[in-house]
């Protein structure tokens, strides 16, 4: 391997792009491959929670320019997690010490994945699927892309998610868990209108609602501490039921356009509480979309080579415990600093990634469990 390898990182989530500019502010050669044609197309949620191991692993991460821009265009802090009855009785309350703007608590997705792109753009090329590897006899790593063409670079990081076309080809035998629930999230817009509507709570963190028959309906603020070109105040409002409950196969479920969504969401709290129905009749119905809730299988270790994963594409995390985008950060922190350490000559890079692998893959399925103990409270149906 040459003394600046050249790493090439399939994904340009959160997590490989993290990765790629700790990598690039370290002086190593770095090329991101993203199957999405642009920085704005991609539905997968809205507001993400950051937590303490999130916050660590940024500063790890992040150029101080790119961090500040991530903190300027984050989520005002909020101080309460708290569960309740369809019919808003409170029945468990977390509430946190206020928290220092030095810290970030919640980010709207997309505006966080364009903070993290910030001086990348020579390096993360859009509308590149990588579809296969091979590595070659001279031990490097040749990459397909489906739209056709090759690259190659010395060591290959997977974070295409929880399809990864990576792990399939390095770890065949990994699964992944369907969990038997679909969540359709969507959102309201915050304005003058729509903020008397919103309780009191519901301004102060992230709340979660259920009734008894396999449903559940979680409820968040995203107000920005700056708004950058485009963006509006919003709650986040997100609808999980079972399968069973929806009634719906995944063909037709994902099949739907979002107004029939929001529909969907509008009609399964019918009988719920008024507050609560307000929300989801003033949504905005152009804004919802479905997704399936997996979670990655444990498996053991395997020999540690040129290819590994990171995040959702190894250890894919449900959403029920709010720490995805966490656990995928940790994995980047963790990755970066093994390299730049062998960059820096006190390693070789084989030993790098092995040193990665071994705290990156039982930090990740551990989290894994926790999230999936946490599905099991809020929907004891598929326990």
């Amino acid at each position: 391997m040459s003394d600046n390898p050249k790493i090439l990182i399939a994904g340009g989530g959160l997590g490989g792009l993290a990765l790629a500019q700790a990598l690039r502010h370290g002086g190593l050669d770095v090329a991101v491959y993203e199957q999405d044609p642009t920085p704005q197309i991609r539905n997968q949620g809205y507001r993400i929670h950051i937590d303490p191991d999130g916050n660590a692993a940024l500063r790890t991460c992040l150029p101080p320019d790119v961090l500040g821009v991530v903190r300027d265009t984050a989520g005002i802090n909020g101080d309460l997690v708290a569960m309740y009855t369809h019919q808003l009785n409170q029945t468990m309350a977390l509430t946190f010490p206020n928290t220092s703007d030095a810290e970030i608590t919640n980010v709207d997705r997309n505006t966080f994945r364009r903070g993290l792109l910030t001086g990348l753009s020579e390096v993360v090329h859009f509308g590149h699927t990588v579809s296969a590897y091979e590595v070659t006899e001279s031990g490097r790593v040749r990459v397909e892309f489906t739209e056709g063409g090759t690259d190659e670079g010395d060591l290959l990081i997977g974070a295409d998610g929880v399809g990864s076309a990576i792990r399939r080809q390095l770890l065949p035998h990994a699964t992944v868990l369907n969990l038997g629930l679909r969540c359709i999230y969507g959102r309201m817009t915050i304005t003058e209108a729509t903020e008397p509507l919103i309780p009191e709570d519901f301004h102060r963190g992230f709340c979660w609602v259920a009734d008894e028959s396999g449903c559940g309906a979680g409820f968040a603020p995203q107000r920005f501490r700056s708004h950058p070109a485009g963006t509006e105040d919003y709650l986040m409002t997100t609808v999980v039921a079972t399968t069973e409950r929806l009634a719906l196969s995944d063909d037709e479920l994902f099949a739907l356009p979002p107004e029939q969504l929001w529909k969907i969401a509008v009609e399964a709290t019918a009988d719920w509480h008024p507050a609560v129905r307000e929300i989801f009749a003033h949504a905005d119905p152009e804004t919802f979309f479905p997704i399936t809730l997996r979670a990655g299988r444990r498996i053991d270790p395997w020999q540690s080579g040129p290819v590994t994963l990171l995040g959702d594409a190894i250890h894919t995390m449900p959403p029920t415990g709010g720490v995805g985008a966490n656990t995928a950060l940790q994995d980047a922190a963790t990755l970066a600093t093994e390299l730049l350490t062998a960059a820096r000559g006190e390693q070789s890079y084989p030993h790098a990634i092995a040193a990665y692998e071994a705290v990156m893959l039982p930090r990740g399925f551990d989290t894994v469990d926790r999230s999936l103990q946490m599905a099991a409270q809020m929907f004891p149906q598929t326990a």
